[in-house]
């Protein structure tokens, strides 16, 4: 009798950590319009407000952030300055290039672990990554973020990343873009 329910809670342990592994697929989006071209909604000025919530979905910061955001050639630069509601200020540089693949993408950040792996399809971008976060008191914890942003219109997009540490979820962040 022990040794079933043991096995009935491994059962349901391992697939409740693969539900939370699961994503969408973001070839769903291929027909959505209108259709995502990263090179040029990303170039020029960008205004982000967004705000971070815990995992029970308390908001525990805001911010607006400023995307300067240019080209040359396939490489693009996204530099970010963020202002949050607690006086903190804080810069981040993504730099964006062409995958191997149609429609996938590759970006790198001084405080991206490795790369951030991105895909565009239709109006959406799916971005993967892990995220050295500092916390106020000096720890340095590892994130993960399953990033979406969907283009509403040409000014437009929304952003919606769900935050996970040791494949459990943290948090989320939300942010709507508005290109100047």
């Amino acid at each position: 009798m022990l040794k079933t329910v043991m096995r009935l809670l491994a059962g349901l342990t391992a697939a409740f950590l693969l539900a939370g592994c699961a994503s969408v697929d973001p070839r769903v989006y291929a027909g959505e319009k209108p259709a995502l071209d990263l090179r040029r909604y990303f170039d020029g000025l960008i205004e982000g407000h967004g705000m971070v919530l815990d995992r029970s979905g308390q908001v525990t910061r805001r911010f607006v952030v400023t995307i300067r955001a240019s080209w040359q050639g396939d490489t693009g630069t996204l530099d970010e300055d963020f202002i949050w509601s607690d006086g903190v200020k804080e810069k981040r540089i993504w730099t964006l290039r062409p995958g191997a693949a149609p429609g996938q993408w590759i970006g790198t950040a001084a405080d991206v672990i490795g790369q951030a792996s991105g895909t565009v399809s239709g109006n959406a971008l799916n971005w993967t990554y892990t995220l050295a976060y500092k916390t106020a008191d000096g720890k340095t914890y590892d994130i993960g973020f399953d990033d979406w942003m969907f283009l509403i219109d040409e000014r437009v997009m929304l952003n919606r990343a769900v935050m996970t540490f040791w494949g459990f979820k943290v948090g989320e962040v939300l942010i709507s873009f508005t290109r100047k």
